[in-house]
C-alpha cells in the first residue's frame, strides 16, 4: 500500500524559509515521479516542483527559490522553500505517479497523494 505523508508546514513572514518533507512508503522516491503541489483557497491544485530519477523541474514562479532534496535512505523528498511570498501560501501536497514527470504536469496524472500540510506566508 502506497502512503505519502507530508510534514513541515507552518507560518512565516515574507522572505522567510520553510522545509517541507514527504515521507513515502510502498513507493520508491528514487525511481518514481514525485512532485509537490499547492492549492490556495478557491484555486486549482497546481504542481510547483517535480523529480523523476535525477531530473528536477520547477515552475517559473518558484525557480531560484524552491529546491528539492531527496534522501534515498529515508525514502523522502523534501521541498526547501526560501524567499517566501504571500502568494506561496496554501496547502502543499506530495504526489506520486509511476511514469515520468516534468514541470506543469497536471493533477489528474498523479495517482498517489498525501493529506497535505499548510503554509502561510504573512505580508
Amino acid at each position: 500500500q502506497v502512503q505519502l505523508q507530508e510534514s513541515g508546514g507552518g507560518s512565516v513572514p515574507t522572505g522567510g524559509s520553510l522545509r517541507l518533507s514527504c515521507a513515502a512508503s510502498g513507493f520508491d522516491v528514487a525511481t518514481k515521479c514525485v512532485a509537490w503541489f499547492r492549492q490556495a483557497p478557491g484555486k486549482d491544485r497546481d504542481g510547483v516542483a517535480f523529480m523523476y530519477h535525477d531530473d528536477t523541474t520547477y515552475v517559473d514562479s518558484v525557480k531560484g527559490r524552491f529546491t528539492l532534496h531527496r534522501d534515498t535512505a529515508k525514502n523522502t523528498l523534501d521541498l526547501h522553500m526560501a524567499s517566501l511570498k504571500p502568494e506561496d501560501s496554501g496547502m502543499y501536497y506530495c504526489a506520486g505517479r509511476i511514469g515520468s514527470c516534468y514541470a506543469a504536469l497536471p493533477e489528474p496524472y498523479f495517482v498517489y497523494w498525501g493529506q497535505g500540510t499548510q503554509v502561510n506566508v504573512s505580508s
